[in-house]
């Protein structure tokens, strides 16, 4: 769950990418990046941080050039050192820079191709710098003394080849242009947009709409799955689906808790998405309790407030905001250690003591995962003086890890994993506990122009669609990404990981 941008524009892009990036910094508070390039030279600023820390006047300065792309980055397995920052640059062919969103399925076997046959280095832990590699070396076997737009084309295709996974991924190939690319199943998102000046064209690439409405730019559309998109440095946009065998099947998780509501994704409205989500809540909970006693719906700041308004709207009944948040605090289920997120409950969320007392309260969350925060908001209520403390969970029970660029817990982790809804009530201490069902979740994304008619619902149901997800594959991700794992030293992590592609 990173996010990304390029521009090709007509002035420098500096300001541009920050702004952008600002936009998408929900994405990832980790780490963030930029590279920019003026006559054939990359200008580079990269660090862990939020954007605002990372991007200094003194950094902005000195990244020059009207073509640029630019990343952010939330916590991955194994390491979180700077060293892992995006973007990441080769020196050949030509100079490429590269930003990615996702996570490849094959990048133990990619690292050992790049090492035997294609002879190249790799100096870090992230499959981003695989993903670059890959593409560095299928452009070097096409190379030309001009890259034209079918040679870069010719090039993608036996990438798409090599790489298997979710990626959405902006290049900036020095000289040239900003190359876009989006995995075979839609699965990672990614859009281009446009804007019309004196002196021609401009175009963003981005994770989101919300990151090109922000710059001024009009939505043009997503990107395809399997598709290329090469927009060259004089503003000519040319693009080819180059990848053999396509699906439109993208990450519905996206539209319950990763994209901002103001984004369309695929067509889909993110916000009419969520409202949907609560429509099909409200209709679950009468359908079970007709009688129900609630008294009031109070949202878990922030992703579950859509949902929440709607669901209250439809049982008839009072919504209240009954947590302030502090927005200084990270997303609580990707920080590391039990203790540490525990920790962060409580320092991000502080409840407003009146709408609990003496009341049946709803809350409701966009989905439950380890179940951290949500026992802790309901021990709050509880000691705010709440009758009873019912949770409704805008998504069905995730049940399975993520392989495709959300960072997950291992499955032993996983509160659904292995209970009962029952149980799951229990172990978090409500009085009743509502999840959504999938279907329903899916029928909350029709209804629009899009595409998209079946969705990568892997968490909750265990089906992972590019097919090349084994037990052996679990395991090796299960070791990478549990708390134990992200306790170690991260250079204890690169340096076993560098001895491996050694051995190789």
């Amino acid at each position: 769950m990173c996010g990304i941008v390029g521009i090709v524009a007509n002035s420098h892009v500096n300001q541009e990418i920050f702004d952008a990036l600002t936009v998408l910094q929900h994405r990832g508070q980790d780490a963030a990046g930029m590279v920019t390039s003026q006559q054939g030279r990359f200008f580079l600023r990269k660090d862990n941080g939020q954007v605002r820390d990372v991007f200094r006047t003194r950094h902005m300065k000195q990244l020059l050039g009207n073509v640029g792309i630019g990343h952010v980055r939330y916590p991955t397995a194994g390491s979180s050192s700077a060293a892992e920052a995006q973007p990441f640059y080769v020196n050949s062919p030509y100079g490429i820079a590269l930003a990615h969103n996702g996570n490849l399925t094959n990048t133990r076997e990619l690292a050992e191709d790049l090492f035997r046959e294609d002879l190249r280095h790799l100096n870090t832990t992230s499959d981003s710098e695989v993903l670059l590699n890959v593409l560095a070396h299928e452009l070097q076997v096409q190379h030309k003394m001009v890259l034209t737009p079918d040679c870069l084309f010719e090039a993608m295709g036996k990438v798409y080849d090599r790489i298997r996974g979710a990626y959405a991924v902006v290049a900036l190939i020095t000289g040239y242009g900003i190359l876009g690319f989006r995995d075979p199943n839609g699965i990672r998102p990614m859009c281009i947009g446009v804007r019309e000046t004196e002196k021609g064209h401009e175009y963003m690439i981005a994770s989101e709409s919300c990151a090109l409405l922000g710059g001024g730019f009009r939505l043009l559309r997503d990107v395809e799955p399997g598709e290329a998109v090469f927009i060259t440095e004089d503003g000519k946009l040319h693009s080819k689906v180059c990848a053999k065998a396509t699906t439109y099947r993208p990450c519905i998780f996206e539209h319950v808790y990763l994209a901002r509501p103001d984004s369309i994704i695929d067509g889909i409205s993110v916000y009419k998405a969520r409202l949907r989500m609560g429509e099909f809540l409200a209709d679950k909970v009468s359908n079970e309790r007709p009688d129900h006693d609630i008294d009031v719906v109070i949202p878990i700041p922030d992703t579950s407030r859509t949902a929440a308004m709607q669901m209250a709207l439809k049982l008839g009944v009072k919504m209240r905001e009954g947590f302030v948040k502090n927005r200084y605090i990270g997303r609580t289920f990707i920080m590391p250690g039990q203790k540490v997120r525990e920790k962060s409950v409580r320092q991000k969320l502080s409840p407003i003591e009146l709408e609990f007392k003496d009341r049946v309260v709803m809350l409701v969350d966009d989905s439950i995962v380890r179940g951290t925060t949500s026992r802790q908001i309901i021990e709050m209520a509880r000691e705010c003086g709440a009758k009873k403390v019912y949770i409704a969970s805008a998504a069905p029970a995730i049940r399975f890890p993520n392989v495709y660029g959300i960072d997950m817990p291992a499955v032993q982790e996983l509160v659904a994993h292995g209970r009962t809804e029952q149980e799951v009530c229990d172990y978090i201490g409500a009085d009743w506990l509502v999840y959504q069902d999938l279907d329903d979740l899916i029928a909350s994304t029709e209804g629009a122009d899009s595409p998209a008619t079946e969705f990568d619902c892997s968490v909750f149901n265990g089906q992972y669609i590019t097919g090349d997800v084994d037990e052996a594959y679990f395991q090796a991700l299960q070791a990478a990404r549990n708390d134990e794992a992200k306790a170690l030293d991260p250079s204890l992590v690169e340096n076993e990981t560098a001895d491996m592609l050694k051995r190789l």
